[in-house]
């Protein structure tokens, strides 16, 4: 099923368009057709369940308030009703926060109409605690609202707001004494086709605007201190069913209203449109005192349409589907019941049964009725077998039955026609079963493979030359070698459990070379084997005239074949004449991922030998003379009598004086380093910091013992 119904129509709408049979050989051999038939088949019928366990756990997830509480009273509203529909008991406590809101809400004198109409839905789930003061001071003001109101949504807030107050507190006069003049005055913004304006100053109209004005209408019709003039009922009536003409409508029964107006409420779709409509018209029929009689497959179909949305995919739309179900379920138009089954897949290996389940919309137990298995059609054929055989009804389960299906059934895809037929003749009245359902069933079994073998046939007159008998249910090794003046031939027979021979989706041959080329032959289907025959002269260009090993590998699959295989036959080692020089070259094989990301194989390196290093005597002779100019350079420090009279005794030059012998250091250091590790570029650099450094404390320094011997010379 889908996640929205914008996707749904979409999909269906695109499946109309059945590709053309050489496009599906092209898919076939890229493993697609698969998936093409499967579509094709559900595209002519479908299988619509009630509501599941997936709504529910979907609204658990969609309505979770994001910091504790819910942005609006519209969205809390939305989830609480939601919540209530589905049966959910454990929500989100948030009972305190909102009762607060809605009371500050409906206590203040400028709250919009809108927010009071929130305010009023939201009370009326959680019975906060309000007195009759409250509602009886905004009555009077809603009854203002109506009478001076300029558009659809206007009517739409104000009249659902006094129909709220109406039965939350029957005490509050909320009657409206001009009723028939505002029926009238909606009226007129109704169009020719059923749909409504917003206001009259729009000229656009909206499908969804037609449901809230049906709303609106039911709710005038509730309040009215008067009868409504008939002739005004029969004329929404007759609204009604304009716009139920407008119907978009598919094979398997499914009706829809598609909106395409952006307006003043938002943009619209397909379901909040189809939703807005089941709302009115169930509101409307639920006020007027003459049944409307409105085609019951038309709200079944609108029924299966809200289903086949399957779990709307944010919040708005699932509570779209959950409120218009809700309105389905128990109305005065007519209740669906809907036809589903717990598997459409069938096993005759495992000699399944055949079930049924009839609910209403919400799962709720359908009443005293008979299923009747009525016609089976065979995929892609109209010719259909009668059948016209009643289901049996197993109480425990609540599900219909059939024993066995028909001796007749072989697996492949089917069309089941059911016939839903009610035991109480007032039921008729009261229920919508829309006549016959259609249903895909997919019947599946083990298929039986015979006779298989591989040969190698001479290429001038077919003799064989090489035969070997393949167990296709088993393993196989064998090992085969030709030339390209020979052909390789593969047969064997699919059998159904019925004796029938299968034709399935897939049957493929892959032939793959020691460098991985690929080839894949599609094997075709001559009478009751299958056989291909692979020329190897005609093929040399295609193989690129590359010899060597062949890994063969067939391939057999359908979506009713239980033991649908991907079979390794073995190798073929061909023997191919040299490539011209203008041959074809293989095409570069995809890189590997794992190839180019993975983990590297481990590089294992042998150092070589170190050299032999000379005896230890000779190396400390060879220190003491490094060593031997740097007491050379003390004893001449010594013969010249340097002494440290002369050094700064007061703290700035003294400072700069050791910055400078620090200075002075760093850059023998760096002598040092860069004879034992560093670069002439990494020395340069820091020799230049270094040397502005150095520039800099010398200058002080020499300064200061300049200016101390100038002063010592002129006293």
């Amino acid at each position: 099923m889908f996640h929205s119904s914008i996707g749904l129509l979409h999909w269906r709408k695109l499946a109309k368009f059945f590709l053309p049979p050489s496009l599906i050989s092209r898919m076939a051999k890229v493993l697609g057709f698969l998936v093409l038939a499967l579509s094709v088949l559900i595209c002519e019928a479908a299988i619509f369940k009630p509501i599941s366990d997936s709504h529910r756990s979907a609204a658990l997830e969609l309505f979770t308030p994001a910091h504790g509480s819910l942005s609006s009273l519209e969205e809390t509203y939305e989830a609480l009703r939601t919540f209530e529909v589905l049966g959910i008991k454990k929500q989100p406590d948030q009972r305190a926060a909102t009762c607060a809101t809605v009371v500050d809400t409906l206590s203040s004198p400028t709250s919009a109409l809108k927010d009071l109409f929130q305010a009023l839905r939201v009370n009326g789930l959680l019975n906060c605690e309000l007195n009759k003061k409250t509602f009886a001071g905004i009555a009077p003001r809603l009854k203002d609202a109506v009478k001076s109101a300029s558009s659809l949504l206007d009517y739409y807030y104000s009249v659902g707001s006094l129909v709220l107050i109406k039965g939350l507190n029957s005490d509050v006069d909320v009657h409206l004494e001009s009723a028939d003049s505002v029926v009238r005055t909606i009226k007129a913004l109704s169009q020719s086709d059923g749909r409504w304006r917003y206001s009259s100053n729009n000229p656009e109209s909206s499908t969804y605007a037609a449901g809230i004005a049906l709303e609106s209408l039911a709710g005038v019709i509730s309040l009215a201190s008067s009868e409504i003039d008939q002739s005004l009922i029969s004329m929404v009536r007759n609204d009604i069913s304009k716009l139920l003409d407008g119907l978009e409508k598919y094979d398997d029964g499914v009706y829809y209203f598609d909106e395409k107006l952006a307006d003043a409420h938002g943009h619209q779709g397909p379901l909040s449109a189809s939703s807005a409509v089941v709302r009115g018209i169930t509101a409307f029929a639920a006020v007027s005192a003459e049944n409307l009689n409105l085609p019951g497959d038309k709200i079944l179909g609108l029924a299966r349409f809200l289903l086949g949305a399957g779990v709307p995919g944010n919040a708005k739309d699932l509570y779209y589907q959950i409120e218009a179900l809700a309105s389905l379920e128990n109305n005065r138009v007519s209740i669906p019941l809907i036809l589903s089954l717990p598997t459409s897949v069938l096993s005759l290996t495992r000699k399944d049964q055949l079930k049924v389940s009839v609910n209403t919309v919400l799962g709720a137990a359908a009443p005293s009725l008979t299923v009747k298995l009525k016609q089976i059609f065979s995929s892609g054929s109209k010719d259909a077998s009668v059948i016209d055989q009643d289901l049996k009804f197993e109480h425990k389960n609540a599900v219909h039955y059939l024993d066995a299906l028909p001796k007749d059934i072989d697996v492949g895809s089917y069309i089941f026609t059911f016939e839903i037929v009610l035991h109480d003749s007032e039921h008729k009245m009261i229920y919508a079963t829309g006549g016959r359902t259609k249903v895909p069933i997919y019947v599946t079994g083990v298929i039986k493979v015979d006779n298989a073998e591989i040969s190698v046939l001479d290429s001038d007159l077919g003799n064989i030359e090489t035969r070997k008998k393949l167990d296709l249910a088993g393993k196989n090794s064998i090992s085969l070698s030709a030339n390209h003046l020979q052909k390789l031939q593969l047969l064997f027979q699919l059998t159904s459990p019925l004796g029938h021979a299968l034709k399935p989706h897939q049957a493929f041959l892959k032939l793959s070379h020691e460098s991985k080329v690929e080839h894949i032959f599609v094997v075709g289907n001559s009478g009751k084997q299958f056989e291909i025959i692979l020329d190897f002269l005609g093929l040399v260009e295609q193989f690129f005239y590359l010899s060597g090993r062949y890994d063969i590998q067939l391939t057999v699959g359908d979506a009713v074949m239980e033991n649908s295989f991907l079979q390794p036959l073995g190798s073929v080692a061909l023997d191919l004449p040299e490539a011209p020089e203008k041959a074809a070259r293989p095409p570069p094989q995809a890189v590997d991922p794992s190839s180019r990301f993975g983990p590297k194989a481990e590089i294992a390196h042998i150092f070589r030998a170190p050299e032999k290093r000379p005896p230890s005597n000779l190396s400390y002779a060879f220190l003491a003379l490094v060593l031997l100019p740097f007491v050379g350079f003390l004893v001449g420090l010594l013969r010249l009598r340097v002494n440290l009279k002369n050094f700064p005794t007061a703290s700035a030059p003294a400072a700069f004086a050791i910055l400078f012998h620090l200075a002075i250091a760093a850059v023998l250091s760096l002598y040092s380093l860069f004879w034992l590790e560093l670069n002439l570029f990494t020395t340069l650099k820091a020799l230049g910091f270094l040397g502005i450094f150095l520039l800099f404390v010398g200058h002080r320094t020499l300064s200061h013992l300049a200016s101390t011997s100038a002063k010592l010379k002129s006293a």
